[in-house]
């Protein structure tokens, strides 16, 4: 298996577990908080977004400059993501829900909507995807 071959794989697993988190993560947002669905939901969306960042960071920039030609200014919204996960998990853990829905609104602002309109740039993959 070759470099490109690597990166599609990663890709698409990328893809398949963002697609979910995007959804559960939106309507975590419109829907009531605290209830067991949230709790459930929000493990599982928690989970997700723990796994796809860490697949993005075995995923090489393709756009920018990079750091060891691998890291792009695109990873650090993936230490963003691994970084506010833990953050929101043990401040609700503790009772902080100020903490908790700050770290989580962030999270999904940085983590699914800068990082996704990132994905449609030239040269990205989704771009090249949707748009040729």
């Amino acid at each position: 298996m070759d470099l490109a071959q690597f990166y599609e794989i990663l890709s698409f697993i990328h893809l398949s577990t963002i697609a979910p988190a995007f959804v559960i993560g939106t309507y975590m947002l419109v829907t009531q908080k605290g209830t067991p669905r949230h709790k459930v939901l929000g493990r599982i969306y928690m989970l997700l977004m723990l796994f796809t960042a860490l697949v993005t960071l075995f995923m090489s920039a393709k756009v920018g400059p990079t750091l060891w030609d691998h890291f792009g200014f695109i990873h650090l919204l993936s230490l963003l993501v691994l970084y506010s996960v833990p953050r929101a998990y043990f401040a609700i853990r503790a009772g902080d829900v100020y903490t908790h829905k700050m770290n989580m609104i962030g999270l999904y602002i940085g983590g699914l909507i800068v990082a996704g309109s990132f994905t449609l740039m030239p040269g990205r993959f989704l771009g090249d995807l949707i748009f040729g």
